[in-house]
């Protein structure tokens, strides 16, 4: 049968909170970086179709 569970301090709650917006903003920001060097043109290893071979 299940039995109940102790309760998650806040601490640690805090903590597992603390670090999944610190990754949400990690991503983010890797997100910009990569959109604004696809848009210079500075993109490495990116792939990404130009309206040229898109018509071809």
């Amino acid at each position: 049968m299940a039995c109940p569970k102790k309760k998650t301090s806040n601490g640690k709650r805090d903590q597992r909170r603390a670090h999944w917006k610190k990754q949400a903003e990690r991503e983010a920001q890797k997100a910009m970086s990569l959109g604004k060097s696809v848009l210079t043109g500075r993109a490495k290893g990116f792939v990404y179709p130009t309206g040229e071979e898109e018509a071809e």
